[in-house]
This record gives structure tokens, sequence and C-alpha cells, in this order.
């Protein structure tokens, strides 16, 4: 099946869901889970206040893209096992999400670049093996 033919078996409920969750894992990945850690990798020594809708809806449509395009790689791939589900994010997760966050870390203005691809790159790796899980369980 094609990338463009798989639109037609999208699960859109369950596309939903999994980003839902995903968000729902960085808002707490970011403040109570690893807050510190994260204002750390920023050469922060207190934890960044979002302000404004930017700042949550923002992430919230990055990680619906994020799961919509995996949703549609596992219809073109013929991908309907949860064990192939989380292959699937694994590589995806590791191949894409983490390699972009550390390179978009290494940057004169990022104080600690390879601590921020650890706390950011690991949360978008357990995320999406989390849409994954979702996506291959519905």
């Amino acid at each position: 099946m094609t990338v463009l033919a798989a639109f037609g078996s999208i699960n859109w409920l369950a596309v939903l869901l999994a980003a839902l969750v995903y968000t729902a894992l960085g808002a707490l990945w970011f403040t109570l889970l690893f807050g510190d850690r994260y204002a750390a990798a920023l050469g922060r020594t207190e934890r960044p206040r979002p302000t404004g809708a930017l700042f949550v809806a923002g992430p919230a449509v990055c990680t619906l893209v994020v799961t919509l395009t995996t949703a549609l790689l596992m219809a073109a791939l013929g991908i309907d096992t949860i064990g192939d589900a989380v292959l699937l994010a694994l590589v995806a997760g590791v191949g894409y999400l983490v390699a972009n966050t550390v390179n978009i870390a290494i940057n004169p203005n990022m104080p600690r670049p390879l601590y921020y691809g650890l706390v950011t790159g690991s949360y978008h790796l357990v995320g999406i093996v989390v849409a994954g899980l979702v996506l291959g369980a519905l």
C-alpha cells in the first residue's frame, strides 16, 4: 500500500488517543519527572515557565503530526501487531526523533547539548513507543 492510500485505513481515534497520551507524557516529563534536569540542560537554575498558547498548542500539534506519520507508516507497511508497532516506533524514535533532537541541540546557543539531547530525546523515544503501543493495540 502506498502512503497516500494508507490515509484511508487510518484509525483516527487511535491517532488522536496516541497523540493525547504522547502530549500528556511530555507535560509530565518536562515538569514533574525531569523538570529540573530539563532546566539544567538549558543552562537555567529555574524551570522554564511556558507562557502563551504556542507553548501548549505547539507541542500538541507536533506530537499529533508525529503520531499521524507513524500511523501512516504502519498502514503503508502493513504493520498490524503490537510487537511490530513497537519495533517501528523504536526505529523511528532512535533514527528520527532522538537523532534530530540531538542535532538541533548541537548549536552555540545550547549550553549542554548532549544533556539536552538525553533529556529531550529520551522523552521522544518513550513517547513514540507509547504512541506505537496505542496505535498497535487499537
